[in-house]
């Protein structure tokens, strides 16, 4: 089957309640220009949803904070696949959420190149937490 290079309806995490218990309890990381929020759930359906935010109060302009959440989530669409299919063996729901921690925009290449190395250090922690 050929890889999906989507970001559909059904990635995106937008369950208040989720995002709520991500920010309480749990876990984060970060490379820089991203900090990462994730939270693993065993014993699930092996769901991956991911979401993106970029502070008001270092870009002011709604046309910077769209512009970088653009290139971030084109980023995550273009290499979640390795991520995908690592969730859907171990059977664990994973949610991600990645904020941008700079004050000045990036280009793609180099957001490209972070994005590379969270998803990177996320599927080696999948693996570290595998269910016994």
């Amino acid at each position: 089957m050929p890889k999906q290079f989507t970001y559909g309806k059904d990635e995106k995490l937008k369950s208040r309640k989720v995002i709520e218990s991500l920010f309480s309890n749990g876990h984060s990381f970060t490379v820089y220009p991203l900090k990462i929020l994730y939270k693993i759930e065993t014993d699930k359906e092996g769901i991956l949803q991911a979401g993106v935010a970029v502070s008001t109060r270092q870009f002011k302009k709604a046309v910077d904070r769209n512009r970088i959440k653009r290139l971030m989530r084109e980023s995550y669409r273009i290499q979640k696949n390795d991520l995908k299919e690592t969730v859907a063996l171990q059977k664990v729901n994973l949610y991600v959420f990645f904020i941008y921690l700079d004050k000045t925009i990036t280009i793609y290449s180099a957001l490209n190149e972070t994005m590379k190395k969270c998803l990177d250090r996320l599927q080696q922690k999948l693996k570290d937490e595998r269910p016994a």
